[in-house]
């Protein structure tokens, strides 16, 4: 269903839907687009999804969507919207299924050179390790407490049972451990079907990558970030909360939907379920979801580990020799309480700093250099934006700015974006097809499944660099580097 609603340009990187679009609206929305990603956006119906978070109560600014946005679950991918702690509400179709959904890079000092003739071996090797697809179990077998463990403990949990350095958790937003969860908040239902998952990639559109740094922009920042000639060699890790956050959400969900009737919150979209930020029902979420978070940080950390084996497997040396360094891991789906400076916006009553749960759906925290949540190691200069593509294009590291901290609550894009439904992306393309063209341009791929392949094929996405191009243009972050793949392992 294509979107005809009303847009004005602001600039050409802003395109603003007024609050008089309809009378619901408590604010305007606004997509960082040009005009030729505004066409891709309009294909479907996902801004008026973004007008409906415009009407929910508590919004604090404008509700914003990125150039990535598409059609989601309530919120459309690709929004963000904070709330006041007092008046606003929490959603969780404003987090996603995927609770925690995210990216991690492990650098390497490792060149192109040095691991072409390796590419299949190291992608075979990642492929046995790290199970992978639909359902899939993990090498791991964890009794009740230790599930508990893990979803109040995060990453710490891991480091701690010896899947990793100690030191991984300094490069980590939040440290691995979002500290209000609550494993008490978690039902058991969701517990159990996370202990067989703990360790696993799953399927749709996370990944493991092998990549090799193609240009350099900012010289300076990239070496501060570990990234220090093109041709270097890096890992990204995409994935999230598997079966353990798609429960959380469901369950909640269906809690929410009786806290709108119960608190009187009157939604255009039952998608929007929610309640007030302050209610048992928010704080009950709050901590299920961050233990939900918990579990991804540490399903990618014993990702990270048995990445760093098979490197050691294939390549003969150590992974501390090999320079396998944790650059930084950051979530694409969560809400989280922060502070910000909201002179000027919608509803703040001139310049004030307030706390807000900011909603982040598809959209990744984009800090200036001085905020107390980046690692101490960043700090002064801004924190690393982990921006993956499709599987066979560019990704790219940005760092944050001012700008996002003054207009998007510090957030920007988390990918390409899909401009084509996986039904419609499985009828124009088939596995054979998308292999050969990978191969084409020198990428290796190990999939659980062809679903894998044709589901995410490249032309089932927007254009990375367009999207990075409007991201830099908008000032909400700036490009750092640039990668390509060499070797891909999909669910």
């Amino acid at each position: 269903m294509a979107w005809n609603g009303p847009a004005n340009s602001i600039d050409d990187y802003r395109q603003e839907i007024p609050a008089s679009y309809r009378p619901d609206m408590r604010t305007s929305a606004v997509i960082f687009a040009d005009s030729g990603l505004m066409e891709q956006v309009r294909r479907d119906n996902a801004p008026e999804q973004l007008v409906n978070v415009a009407t929910l109560p508590g919004i604090v600014g404008k509700a914003m969507a990125m150039p990535d946005i598409h059609w989601g679950y309530g919120f459309p991918i690709g929004g963000v919207a904070a709330f006041s702690m007092d008046e606003g509400i929490v959603s969780p179709g404003g987090v996603g299924y995927d609770i925690n959904c995210g990216v991690r890079v492990l650098l390497t000092n490792l060149t192109f050179k040095d691991v072409k003739p390796k590419i299949k071996e190291l992608v075979d090797a990642i492929f046995r390790n790290v199970p992978s697809g639909v359902g899939s179990k993990g090498k791991l077998r964890l009794t009740p407490t230790e599930m508990d463990d893990v979803f109040d403990r995060g990453a710490e949990w891991a480091v701690e049972h010896g899947y990793g350095y100690e030191r991984d958790l300094e490069v980590m937003e939040e440290n691995g451990r979002y500290d209000i969860a609550d494993s008490g908040r978690v039902s058991s239902a969701a517990k159990k079907r996370g202990m067989p998952q703990l360790g696993t990639l799953g399927a749709g559109n996370h990944f493991l990558e092998i990549q090799r740094v193609g240009d350099i922009f900012e010289p300076e920042v990239a070496e501060k970030f570990g990234i220090t000639a093109p041709e270097q060699v890096v890992i990204m890790i995409h994935t999230g909360s598997r079966g353990a956050g798609h429960q959380i959400a469901s369950d909640y969900i269906r809690v929410m939907e009786r806290a709108v009737n119960k608190y009187g919150i009157k939604l255009p979209d039952k998608q929007l379920a929610c309640a007030p930020v302050s209610s048992p029902e928010g704080q009950d979420y709050l901590k299920a979801m961050a233990a939900g978070a918990n579990y991804a940080w540490t399903n990618r950390q014993l990702i990270m580990h048995w990445i760093r084996e098979s490197f050691h497997e294939v390549m003969r040396a150590e992974p501390e020799d090999m320079g396998m360094e944790l650059l930084y891991d950051v979530a694409h789906n969560i809400a989280k309480v922060e502070r910000h400076n909201v002179e000027g916006m919608h509803g703040s009553g001139g310049k004030k700093e307030m706390e807000l749960i900011v909603h982040r759906k598809g959209a990744t925290r984009a800090f200036a250099g001085g905020r107390k949540e980046i690692p101490e190691k960043y700090r002064s200069g801004g924190q690393p934006v982990l921006i993956p593509g499709d599987m066979g294009t560019s990704s790219y590291i940005l760092v944050g700015t001012e700008t996002a901290m003054s207009e998007t609550f510090g957030s920007t894009c988390h990918g390409a974006g899909r401009v084509m439904s996986r039904k419609k992306a499985t009828a124009k393309f088939n596995a054979g097809q998308v292999k050969r063209e990978l191969a084409e341009h020198g990428i290796y791929i190990r999939a659980a499944s062809t679903d894998g392949i044709v589901e995410e094929a490249p032309g089932a996405y927007k254009n990375i660099d367009e999207v990075i191009r409007v991201v830099k243009g908008a000032r909400i972050a700036r490009p750092v580097a640039r990668m390509h793949p060499l070797g891909v392992v999909k669910g």
